[in-house]
């Protein structure tokens, strides 16, 4: 039986595109390859080369630095910036931009990556990957600036994300269609095994970290505790499901359907998820597979971020879900504030 590979593919897509280049195509192989090295060193995590555990170094995000991240890190930037594509890569791990030298032939396209989500699981041997999405220079000339690197989620070009788990596999939309891809690990090829994904008009699961429970506001409690109620008329309750890594929750909600969250609380009242690296690209995945991604009150792609580094709370998933969640906060909301009003 005749194999679709992924650089196949987007070759395919490539082609319907009018003025095409080859650039884009070029910077996806790219990609392609650097994730192979890292499903290489994730599955090899633990036999010889000390790749687990901490560096004791500590990110931008005041975080503990694994190993595994960093090569991630350096894995991406080098290959990447190497690859005449970009012109610069923004990281979750690192504060600022790099911006790639004249030598090095910078390209037209802007590349932000999480290089390795869900680290507080790369030494118990649960799923973790890779986010990336890719926007092409809005400004003249060869200056990279903010109007560059502070665009909407609607302006990307192409969101993907790579699971290291039981298998390997990119996931990846460049607006037409969202296709997923198996690395078959005997040939070293990325193959087409998920065409056209579909995520469910309406799941049966969420997931949220109810260990957070204590600092949710009033509203985001009355959410969960209303997906527990038994009302067979609206297929609750619904089930929970969190694994911890964002990336590993997410394809789960993709393919099955139903709602990640992951609420503002009184820590972090801003939201923790990163716009840029997190809720940007995989907003786009999911609402080019139909469903929806939001902050709870606003669509997450319409947003322009004010910094690379900018969090917010992420509602994501089935779109009939979704709208419920939206309903639900408000409706909460609105109630809290006449109780305050009354008691002021």
């Amino acid at each position: 039986m005749e194999r679709t590979t992924l650089v196949q593919h987007i070759r395919q897509q490539e082609k319907t595109i009018p003025g095409a280049t080859g650039e884009f195509t070029s910077l996806m192989n790219e990609i392609m390859v650097a994730g192979k090295i890292i499903s290489l060193q994730v599955n090899s995590a633990g036999i010889g080369e000390d790749i687990l555990g901490l560096t004791g170094k500590i990110n931008v995000q005041g975080e503990e630095v694994k190993k595994l991240d960093e090569f991630s890190d350096i894995t991406f930037t080098k290959i990447i910036g190497q690859s005449g594509t970009v012109c610069a890569i923004t990281s979750e791990e690192k504060e600022e931009a790099y911006i790639i030298p004249p030598e090095d032939h910078p390209g037209k396209y802007i590349f932000m990556m999480d290089p390795l989500d869900g680290s507080s699981n790369i030494d118990v041997n649960v799923n973790i990957g890779t986010i990336f999405s890719i926007y092409k220079k809005k400004s003249p000339g060869l200056e990279v600036t903010d109007e560059d690197l502070l665009q909407k989620g609607s302006e990307q070009v192409a969101a993907g994300y790579i699971v290291y788990g039981s298998s390997t596999i990119f996931v990846y939309t460049s607006g037409q269609g969202v296709h997923g891809f198996t690395l078959d690990p005997t040939l070293g090829e990325f193959f087409l095994s998920h065409p056209d994904l579909k995520i469910p008009e309406q799941g049966s699961t969420y997931s949220a970290n109810e260990g957070n429970w204590g600092i949710w506001d009033e509203s985001q409690k009355d959410l969960v505790a209303y997906l527990k109620e038994e009302d067979s008329a609206t297929g609750r309750p619904y089930k929970l499901r969190y694994i911890g890594s964002l990336v590993a929750d997410f394809h789960r909600t993709l393919l099955k359907g139903g709602l990640f969250m992951y609420p503002k609380d009184s820590k972090s009242p801003k939201g923790k998820l990163r716009l840029s690296f997190e809720a940007a690209p995989l907003a786009l995945i999911v609402e080019k597979a139909g469903g929806k991604a939001s902050t709870g009150n606003q669509p997450i792609l319409d947003i322009t971020p004010t910094g690379i580094h900018d969090r917010l709370p992420l509602f994501i998933g089935s779109k009939n879900d979704v709208e419920m969640a939206e309903e639900r906060l408000a409706a909460k909301g609105k109630k809290g504030s006449w109780f305050k009003w009354l008691s002021g």
